[in-house]
């Protein structure tokens, strides 16, 4: 039997890592299937235009591997694989050896599986893709030997597309991986260490399973409150952390999000941008009950992190300003709300000094060469210009010099 015969055979028979219906495992397929007749060669060109994104066909399958949602990935990600079925077991060790050999299939074996020798010579005039990549980790050589490897690596990094990413949004019911996330890092951020230090340090016994709070960041625009958490989220990526962005109007599905992560591994923030209510809004009684009780047991994975610019959570309308017993509903509600976030976090807009310390360090960590006196000043003018001192605003003006000074533009 040769290589092509027996990769198609392997493919067919995959039972717990069932790939058939990936794209390129199925391009694959699709091109083995077709060595007979003369659309080998537009099956093949489809194959490698759809794999030469990757590194190698071993590195994507290995990935695959890595990512992949079924009976297995799930126990070991819960620490359950000694209540499997060893046909399970025995199923993923046939499946890691089939999927090694699948994995190293190069376009020589194609070409000398070809009984025409017409079509062959003419794929051998085709691109070859790179049978010798290297696979992800812990997937080295002798894939079947790895399965203790594979069950540290889901017990940590979870599976199916939480292994894949770690940031998502909520639509639809469904979780939509972020692809491009905000690379933001803590080391960006100037000054509020204090501040940031306590989300830090909540966030470090929350991924260390100690009991840790619901966080509400509150204040002024442009402070580095959406910014702090983004940068947690890539601080602590790699320890299990992951991050669900939902919208005020997503707050009523809090149950079922919870629910359908309930059983990874997996820390996850739920990150509330910009929260404010208005009178008898119906979500704010589902994000009161959601938050009850502020210390997250050693069970639970998941954290509420919220950010809003308001001082007040509720918006007064004129007419609840006019009522007094209206006006002291709303504070009282507010409260209760605010009560169940453990952990409240005030950031406000700089002085001039703080100001002026932001802007130099970000220039510093920039290289600019410009005068320092000169960027302090006009650094002033331009806030002044914008609404006001702002960590924000000290990054847009310094990335505006910076612009000009790789144009060697005068700014």
């Amino acid at each position: 039997m040769n290589k092509a015969v027996k990769v198609r055979y392997y493919i067919e028979s995959l039972c717990i890592y069932d790939f058939k219906q990936d794209e390129i495992i199925n391009a694959l397929y699709d091109l083995l299937n077709s060595l007979e007749d003369e659309t080998v060669l537009t099956k093949q060109s489809r194959f490698f235009n759809l794999l030469s994104s990757h590194h190698s066909l071993r590195h994507y399958v290995s990935k695959l591997i890595l990512t992949d949602d079924n009976v297995f990935t799930k126990a070991a990600a819960a620490g359950k694989c000694d209540e499997l079925d060893p046909s399970i077991l025995d199923g993923v060790k046939a499946d890691l050896e089939k999927l090694e050999v699948i994995a190293s299939i190069s376009a020589e074996d194609i070409y000398k599986a070809e009984e025409d020798s017409d079509i062959a010579d003419v794929l051998k005039t085709m691109p070859k893709w790179n049978p010798n990549g290297r696979a992800m980790l812990p997937l080295t050589d002798n894939w079947a030997e790895h399965i203790e490897d594979l069950k540290s690596f889901h017990r940590t990094n979870g599976y199916g597309m939480f292994a894949k990413f770690v940031a998502f949004t909520w639509r639809n019911e469904e979780f939509v991986p972020i692809t491009a996330i905000d690379s933001i890092r803590l080391t960006d951020l100037k000054n509020y260490e204090v501040q940031r230090g306590k989300v830090v340090d909540n966030t470090v016994a929350f991924i260390s399973d100690l009991p840790a709070n619901n966080v509400l960041l509150y204040g002024d625009r442009g402070t580095g409150k959406s910014s702090t958490v983004h940068a947690i989220l890539n601080e602590y990526k790699n320890r299990g952390l992951r991050m669900i962005e939902i919208s005020k109007g997503d707050i009523n599905d809090l149950t079922m999000i919870r629910e359908k992560i309930s059983d990874s591994p997996m820390k996850f923030i739920i990150f509330i941008d910009d929260l404010s209510f208005d009178n008898h809004d119906d979500s704010f009684g589902e994000l009161k009950a959601a938050l009850e009780g502020s210390l997250s047991g050693r069970q639970n994975n998941t954290l509420i992190y919220a950010t809003s610019n308001r001082r007040h959570l509720i918006k007064e309308n004129f007419s609840d300003r006019e009522n007094d017993v209206n006006r002291s509903d709303t504070l009282q509600e507010e409260l209760s709300l605010s009560d169940r976030f453990g952990l409240s976090i005030t950031f406000i807009n700089p002085d001039k000094k703080d100001f002026e310390d932001i802007v130099q360090k970000i220039a510093t960590d920039r290289g600019l060469t410009s005068d320092m006196e000169k960027i302090l000043f006009t650094a002033e003018q331009w806030a002044r210009r914008r609404g006001g001192r702002s960590p924000r605003c000290a990054r847009q003006f310094i990335d505006y010099v910076e612009s000009c000074e790789k144009r060697n533009i005068e700014w």
